[in-house]
């Protein structure tokens, strides 16, 4: 499980093929008080729970062996060498829960559509937003003034468009300091994973509703 809040940024030193699929290596920033890692380990490298596959000494680069499942899913097969990823370690009892739960399952990838910076014509004041064009499967989870992740940083949904299939957050300094998303210009794929209780919901009503005798209002 993961909070979507950011610890760090790693850089990309490798990424070729092994007989699980691909072994990524990414080194973490300087600074990084995760401490000694031992294997078995999951991390969250830009929105994708990944295991670590040895014993990693503090401030070393750390070593994931990436599934078929997982690159084709994610855009971590097509993370570049030397390229930044969003880190965070599985919570513990002792975690602050300042985002909200994840399980670093991602359900998705969308486009970015467009970057609104400040001082730009579209700017609403100071804001930077992203808009992020959606698979049509996760639109139903996808809530205004909900949780989304992008990339692994949890993020308050600002503006949604059902019909168009988009949905935009907008960015406050500090994410786009301690994270990737700062670098994110349209084109970009970027790894979704919408909120666990708005997709539960879906799922039940999508699939149960009628069995369970639940009209669209909730009653009976």
């Amino acid at each position: 499980m993961f909070t979507g809040i950011i610890e760090s940024k790693g850089r990309v030193v490798s990424l070729e093929p092994s007989e699980a699929g691909e072994r990524l290596v990414i080194e973490p920033a300087q600074g990084w008080s995760h401490g000694d890692l031992a294997a078995g380990e999951s991390i969250c490298i830009s929105g994708c729970c990944l295991t670590l596959v040895a014993d990693t000494p503090a401030g070393r680069p750390m070593a994931f062996d990436v599934i078929p499942e997982t690159l084709e899913k994610t855009t971590v097969g097509g993370l570049a060498m030397g390229g930044l990823a969003n880190l965070e370690r599985s919570a513990t009892a002792q975690t602050l829960m300042g985002g909200h739960v994840l399980q670093g399952h991602v359900e998705g990838t969308g486009r970015v559509a467009k970057v609104v910076k400040p001082g730009t014509p579209e700017a609403i004041g100071d804001e930077w937003r992203i808009r992020i064009e959606t698979p049509p499967a996760l639109m139903p989870c996808i809530v205004p003034k909900g949780s989304v992740a992008i990339d692994g940083v949890s993020l308050t949904v600002a503006a949604v468009s059902v019909e168009d299939n988009w949905f935009e957050v907008a960015l406050i300094p500090t994410t786009l300091e301690i994270t990737t998303l700062g670098e994110r210009e349209a084109g970009d794929g970027v790894n979704l994973e919408t909120d666990m209780m708005a997709r539960t919901v879906v799922h039940a009503l999508t699939h149960y509703a009628q069995r369970l005798g639940i009209n669209a209002t909730g009653g009976r």
